[in-house]
């Protein structure tokens, strides 16, 4: 049998062949762009997975693909861009999956926000806002007042998201926002202070498990920019009880009762503040992280569940692996990239560090204040999430790269 992918993120395309694989089925992925997986699939030996070029999209060309798939037992669903397409197709086709209607609402930020405010389950409410509305400032500064964050209701990558602390910056947010092709509407919400983590869940018939929480590094205002991570966070035993029972309560009010979730949060002095939920396994190499401290290939759980299996994950072990940390490498200027100063050195620094590109020589560099700039990702490994940051920033930090024109 074969299970189909419409698109993945960057990395974990290896270990989804793998997990496929062991569960007995051929990994097909539908992609409009071969080069976004260029580093996993130039790891991978030929005939390892079946690729199909098609413009995903189009639904209808999708559709027309997968519908050439005579043994087709699953779609995997595990990209926000991809999440509403994947959910209306493989109800289509009769295929295990998520509620249609759900995953509309979790891509819908604002939505999201004024539904768990409504069941006291977040402190904050959103407002949409029309940025070329003369008016639209003033009813920003009225119903949510300042600091606010104005961003993308379906937003990703933290593209399109503006932090304000004064009426002269929001105003100018809202003229940036009128120029910005936004992938849903503008909303306007209070800023919660406070350091950004992200609780790594898995969800089975309603009931949520939390698999560790994930440290966020972001940029100085008034950028966005997630630059460093690390898992997991060793909190309190309590506090990660805490955060557990609240994000499966979250999970369970916007419809999210199978697979993974992303649930990133600010931890204010008041407890945990949401941010957004992805239905999805973190981006960047957090899938990776995942692996190595549950030392399981976690994204058999992700074939069990778009087969409609319960995930053995559900019992493993949560620390029976090395923490990770990672540190997102970005040029300092825009032109096109020639490649990078420090790779030869990575060796001679602690917890093994390794090299994930996001990007090769000749691409041009366009992005600085998100995530569309990152041009390689460092991973280090050590006992505790702490170090192994320490590490990979070390490493990190001698890496340069080249940037011309």
């Amino acid at each position: 049998m074969t299970i189909a992918a419409l698109e993945l993120l960057t990395f974990g395309l290896g270990r989804l062949v793998e997990a496929s694989r062991d569960a007995g089925h051929r990994l097909c992925l539908l992609t409009r762009d071969r080069a976004v997986y260029r580093h996993e699939l130039g790891r991978l030996p030929d005939g390892a997975l079946d690729v199909v070029d098609v413009d995903t999209l189009d639904a209808d060309a999708c559709a027309a693909a997968l519908s050439g798939v005579t043994d087709l037992a699953g779609l995997i669903n595990s990209t926000d861009t991809f999440s509403v397409p994947g959910a209306d197709l493989a109800a289509k086709l009769g295929l295990p999956g998520p509620d249609p209607a759900a995953v509309r609402l979790i891509r819908d930020k604002a939505h999201v926000r004024n539904l768990l405010h409504a069941r006291g389950l977040s402190r904050l409410a959103a407002r949409l806002v029309d940025p070329g509305d003369p008016a639209a400032a003033d009813a920003v500064l009225g119903a949510v007042g300042l600091p606010a964050v104005l961003k993308d209701t379906a937003g990703t990558s933290s593209r399109g998201v503006w932090l304000v602390r004064d009426e002269e910056a929001l105003r100018a947010a809202l003229r940036a926002a009128s120029r910005t092709p936004l992938r849903g509407r503008l909303l306007a919400e209070p800023f919660a202070a406070g350091p950004v983590y992200s609780a790594e869940t898995l969800s089975w018939d309603g009931r949520t498990r939390l698999l560790g929480v994930l440290s966020r590094q972001m940029s100085p205002e008034p950028a966005v920019r997630e630059e460093a991570a690390a898992f997991p966070v060793a909190l309190p035993r309590q506090e990660l009880a805490r955060i557990e029972e609240w994000a499966g309560a979250l999970l369970a009010a916007v419809g999210h009762d199978a697979g993974f979730a992303h649930v990133e949060f600010v931890h204010t002095a008041d407890g945990p503040e949401l941010v957004e939920i992805n239905r999805r396994i973190g981006g960047a190499l957090v899938g990776e992280a995942l692996c190595r401290r549950l030392a399981t290939n976690v994204y058999a759980a992700l074939v069990d569940a778009t087969l409609g299996h319960r995930p053995a994950l559900l019992d493993a072990s949560l620390d029976a692996g090395p923490a990770t940390g990672f540190v997102l490498v970005h040029p300092s200027r825009t032109g096109t990239l020639t490649g990078w100063r420090g790779l030869d050195t990575l060796h001679v620094f602690p917890g093994g560090p390794e090299w994930y590109p996001t990007a090769e020589p000749g691409d041009p560099v366009e992005h600085l204040h998100d995530q569309r700039g990152c041009t390689g990702i460092v991973l280090a490994e050590a006992a505790t999430a702490e170090l192994a940051l320490h590490r990979a920033l070390a490493a990190a930090g001698s890496i340069r790269p080249t940037v011309e024109g």
